[in-house]
């Protein structure tokens, strides 16, 4: 079983940036992929990006070169950092964990509870 909170979320104005970071218990973290996806009001929850086993990283069209994630085992904390913000990256943000990486949510295991981002125009 693993658990996984994020925090990092809050409010900001378009162009500015924001690293979101997700805890996770268990000493397995190393063995999983870190995705991150976001569901904003109304829609389905959307693939962002993930970080393999091996740090290996891919992102959603939307994101590229605006946002990157990386992992550092020795903390069990996947980060997701956020670069030139748009008002259309408002959502809640969701760190997920599996054994695969992948961009489909099935593909996930394990969820955090979520960290709210909202971007002023």
């Amino acid at each position: 079983q693993v658990q996984l909170v994020e925090s990092g979320g809050g409010l900001v104005q378009a162009g500015d940036s924001l690293r979101l970071s997700c805890a996770a218990s268990g000493p397995t973290f190393s063995r999983y992929a870190m995705g991150w996806f976001r569901q904003a009001p109304g829609k389905e929850r959307e693939f962002v990006g993930v970080i393999s086993r091996y740090d290996n990283c891919y992102y959603a069209d939307s994101v590229v070169g605006r946002f990157a994630i990386s992992r550092d085992n020795a903390k069990n904390t996947a980060f997701l950092q956020m670069n030139s913000l748009k008002p259309e990256d408002t959502a809640v943000y969701y760190c997920a964990a599996g054994r695969n990486g992948a961009s489909r949510r099935a593909e996930y295991d394990y969820w955090g509870q979520g960290t709210q981002v909202t971007v002023s125009s």
